[in-house]
């Protein structure tokens, strides 16, 4: 499997470089793909209410209503019709340019397999959707659609009848066919936004409204689009003629020409095979089963922080079971857990600091618990030397494909940055175990377990528990930039930073007291 993530990771890798230069990790649409899914599907959906207002349901007012709207209302009908076309194509593609993005980086395994699975049953709702409303418009393009799909359902045996002959002759069509799909057209994206709202279930605070910045300027690239080069139709359709040449949306009806060439039995074989072999992608090959994070109750006192930060809602609070003072305590479902530790850098009691008892938080990961961390950070910087000792900290996802040898740095990686309790880097720094820590996080901005850049942003800048004490200085904190991908650049931020740490402050034994002589 990895032979096709890794070339798939090194395009999306350059595409997003591309893009993070005018658009920064905030705007760069490659990191918000599924946000911006939810936009189009919005734009469809307001445009959609407005056209139905003009569009008459009959064999020829069909056609002429959409042409009113295309040609005499063209400055706000024929517009809205456009971003309906162009909003439906675009969603199309933040789809599947979403999915394939998401199976490059090996996120449709594991716990995340349910996001994955539901995802297939969108993708036949939305070409159902498009398909559908193609036929409402009864162009040429609208005929060629009605008789290629009958036909190709005709071959399933699931109809007493042909569905295709109603399409043979004028007389055989009548104005109930639009009725039925102008309620399909309706009906599905009602079902569709239901399977969207279970697709997201597993998924703690869903990204489905993209940044202000992006989603004002995808409407303006769709508002010109449909100001410039408005969606038209091809022309009435004749059912007393066969149409010859027709102009194809690819992205909503790519496998009529799969159809025309290879027959109807083959491509169905080939589009039930394909959502098959793709909604068990998350088991080909199995995954090894990471151990999830476990909750110690004698440390914990139910202050609901890791739930609160849990990307996957991994984590809910229960009524205590163990007697203690507590009114709740964390409770952890294994099936929605992909151990990525961010609730173990979100526990209060997480702190380095602890000799008096045991380092036991009050929820850790059973194979990346912090008390090894400790260690790996004692025995990582034991060897360093020199006035610019730095030791860097960053998620494994990151420095895998990164690693560095850079003079005076010692790396430690970890499951996910934001595992990183903030105490830890105190605790590196006021035990004068390095100079300066440097955090490394996913490339571009965005993270593998979805919020360890943000919430280890937020808890260094003290808008989120638990934050950084503010003894600690700032200067001696370093963090890569997300344009950072290969190993050479990060190199270089290390340096950089290295360079620009300030001296150590020179302790100055306190002068000692000569004693009184007792007599």
């Amino acid at each position: 499997m990895q032979a096709l993530q890794r070339p798939l990771q090194a395009v999306f890798n350059v595409l997003e470089g591309w893009l993070d230069k005018p658009f920064g990790p905030d705007w760069n649409p490659l990191y918000h793909l599924g946000a911006l899914g939810f936009f189009y599907f919005w734009v469809v959906a307001v445009s959609g209410i407005y056209i139905y207002i003009f569009f008459d349901t009959g064999i020829s007012e069909a056609y002429d209503s959409v042409e009113y709207m295309t040609h005499e209302q063209w400055y706000l009908a024929g517009v809205m019709r456009s971003l309906h076309r162009y909003a439906s194509d675009g969603m199309v593609a933040m789809m599947m340019l979403h999915m394939v993005r998401e199976f490059s980086l090996d996120r449709h395994r594991g716990s995340r397999w349910f996001t994955w699975f539901t995802g297939v049953p969108i993708l036949w709702l939305v070409v159902i959707c498009g398909i559908t409303g193609y036929w409402l418009v009864w162009d040429t393009l609208a005929q060629y659609v009605a008789t290629a799909t009958t036909e190709w359902l005709d071959w399933l045996p699931i109809f007493g009848e042909s569905i295709a002959r109603n399409f043979l002759a004028p007389d055989f069509l009548d104005d109930r066919f639009f009725t039925l799909m102008v309620f399909l057209h309706i009906a599905v994206p009602l079902i569709l936004l239901l399977v969207l709202w279970i697709h997201l279930q597993r998924v703690a605070k869903p990204e489905i409204f993209p940044a202000r910045g992006l989603a004002v300027g995808t409407f303006a690239m769709l508002l010109g689009l449909s100001l410039f080069w408005p969606a038209l139709s091809q022309g009435p359709a004749d059912l007393g003629r066969v149409p010859a040449v027709v102009g194809l949306d690819w992205f909503y009806l790519i496998a009529y020409p799969v159809v025309e060439i290879w027959g109807a039995g083959p491509a169905w074989a080939l589009t039930f095979g394909g959502s098959v072999l793709i909604a068990v992608l998350p088991w080909l090959p199995p995954l090894r089963r990471r151990s999830v994070a476990q909750v110690d109750l004698a440390n914990c006192n139910g202050c609901t922080r890791c739930q609160e930060d849990c990307p996957f809602a991994a984590i809910t609070m229960m009524p205590r079971s163990d007697g203690r003072p507590f009114e709740r305590e964390a409770v952890v479902d294994p099936g929605l857990c992909t151990g990525c530790g961010l609730c173990a850098g979100a526990c209060p009691t997480s702190t380095p600091f602890r000799r008096a008892s045991a380092m036991v938080p009050g929820i850790d990961l059973a194979d990346h618990p912090l008390k090894d961390l400790r260690q790996q950070i004692q025995t990582a910087t034991a060897d360093l030397t020199g006035n610019h000792r730095v030791l860097m900290l960053g998620c494994k996802h990151a420095m895998a494909a990164r690693q560095t040898a850079t003079d005076g740095v010692a790396q430690v990686p970890l499951p996910c940055l934001g595992a990183l309790p903030p105490s830890f880097i105190d605790y590196v720094l006021s035990r004068d175990l390095a100079d300066g820590v440097f955090l490394a996080g996913c490339k571009g901005g965005e993270c593998y377990s979805r919020f360890g850049l943000r919430w280890t942003a937020q808890r260094l800048a003290g808008a989120r528990d638990p934050h950084l004490r503010a003894r600690v200085p700032r200067e001696r904190i370093g963090q890569l930039e997300p344009g950072a991908r290969t190993g050479k650049q990060v190199a270089a931020a290390v340096r950089a930073f290295q360079a620009g740490l300030p001296p150590r402050p020179v302790e100055i034994e306190p002068p000692r007291t000569r004693q009184k002589e007792t007599v």
